[in-house]
């Protein structure tokens, strides 16, 4: 079953919702689809699709080991695989082992040239200082210069992040 849903990712246009879509469906009850999905976005050929079916399962109320998608992170290479993973952080709780790990992810994306991968990136510096104290002046302060010197999409992400509070 693995190498099939892996091939049908890897064949997979990058582009067609219905095409991913129809992935998800066909292979979502096979054993270990999550645990595929999680070992498919560390692998440049499939990580796009992965990460699209891994947030599409989390969206599903799907259960994805989240330590193992965190010790992945430094693998992710095309923006829409870290946008895909940056908006599962909420669905994923980050346990004190792998704070390190989404710590240096983050303020990796936070210099992307993709502005939506630099918003959902503030977005997950909120959900570690929420889980995490000693992030929080960091986050704050990474908040205020993305008021100051953002694109104004990222600062709309930023003041919904605001409104939320800590």
């Amino acid at each position: 079953m693995a190498k099939i849903l892996q091939q049908a990712i890897a064949n997979w246009d990058g582009k067609s919702v219905d095409e991913i879509c129809d992935i998800y469906n066909r292979y979502l009850n096979q054993l270990g689809f999550s645990a595929n999905l999680v070992l498919f976005i560390g692998q440049p050929a499939t990580e796009k699709g992965a990460s699209w079916l891994l947030k599409q399962h989390l969206q599903n109320q799907g259960k994805v080991p989240a330590n193992e998608v965190y010790k992945r992170l430094s693998q992710l290479q095309q923006w829409q695989s870290k946008l895909h993973i940056l908006q599962c952080i909420p669905s994923l709780p980050i346990a004190a082992d792998d704070r390190a790990n989404v710590h240096v992810f983050l303020r990796s994306c936070l210099i992307e040239r993709n502005k939506f991968v630099r918003a959902w990136a503030y977005n997950g510096f909120y959900q570690l200082a929420r889980q995490y104290e000693e992030y929080r002046d960091e986050t704050e302060q990474f908040l205020r210069m993305a008021m100051r010197d953002e694109a104004p999409s990222v600062q709309a992400r930023v003041r919904n992040i605001l409104k939320q509070g800590f």
